[in-house]
């Protein structure tokens, strides 16, 4: 079934054309993966899929479940199951990590949550993880480390299960271990009714996930789609055949 369907998709930042007629599509149970030179527009497609205010669509359609989501807030297209994983991610003063994960659960499955057994799963998903339990009563992100902080975005997808997962370059500035940690999320996170898109420019947190499709976004559009091995084709070698 499919998930997510771009068409012929222009975005502007400000007066800035960013995306120049994108297509893509995605299917339940299927991981793509976005790479590209920096400024060819892989944070902003991410960006666009979950609504972000200073990007405005000028022309195209984003489709999800078969639905057009054009005109849907954020909040929206999340209770839909649209996900995304940030680059930096925000700290949030006097929001403790469980009760922040708890809410959006909540306004996601529109009822109460049963707190033993949310507690049990969210427990046993940090030391998955390898977090600490105690991190749970923590104010979110605050004073966490640059990789804390990626667990936590990965933890929260575990939590929420969506039906789309986007991660915008979740393993830059982690090492070695961290994106190890981070991978085996996706893994546990991955089954044949959701999808993942992958935004990175490093073939490393790839290593032992299943990709479907590698896609090179170059000056706002795709311009190579393929398998798994373009991948490792474009880190020995590169994207100047794909530019100009």
């Amino acid at each position: 079934m499919e998930l997510l369907n771009i068409k012929d998709l222009h975005v502007n930042a400000g007066n800035k054309e960013i995306l120049k007629g994108l297509n893509l599509t995605i299917n339940e149970g299927e991981t793509h993966v976005i790479m590209g030179p920096n400024g060819a527009g892989k944070s902003t497609l991410a960006n666009i899929i979950l609504n972000n205010p200073e990007y405005k669509i000028m022309d195209g359609e984003i489709d999800f479940e078969g639905e057009n989501i054009n005109d849907l807030k954020t909040d929206e297209r999340a209770r839909k199951g649209i996900f995304m994983s940030f680059q930096t991610p925000e700290e949030v003063p006097g929001i403790s990590v469980m009760n922040f994960i708890k809410a959006a659960k909540s306004a996601q499955e529109k009822e109460m949550i049963k707190v033993f057994a949310f507690k049990k799963e969210l427990e046993e998903n940090m030391q998955k993880l390898d977090m600490k339990t105690g991190y749970s009563t923590r104010d979110l992100n605050v004073g966490f480390s640059g990789g804390e902080k990626k667990k936590n975005e990965i933890l929260q997808m575990l939590m929420l299960k969506p039906k789309l997962a986007i991660l915008d370059e979740t393993d830059s500035g982690l090492d070695v271990d961290a994106i190890k940690t981070v991978s085996k999320g996706i893994k546990m996170y991955k089954n044949d009714k959701n999808a993942v898109l992958i935004i990175t420019h490093s073939t490393k947190i790839l290593q032992g996930l299943n990709v479907d499709y590698v896609h090179i976004l170059v000056d706002g559009k795709i311009v190579k789609t393929a398998k798994a091995d373009l991948a490792s084709e474009i880190e020995k070698e590169g994207y100047s055949k794909y530019i100009g």
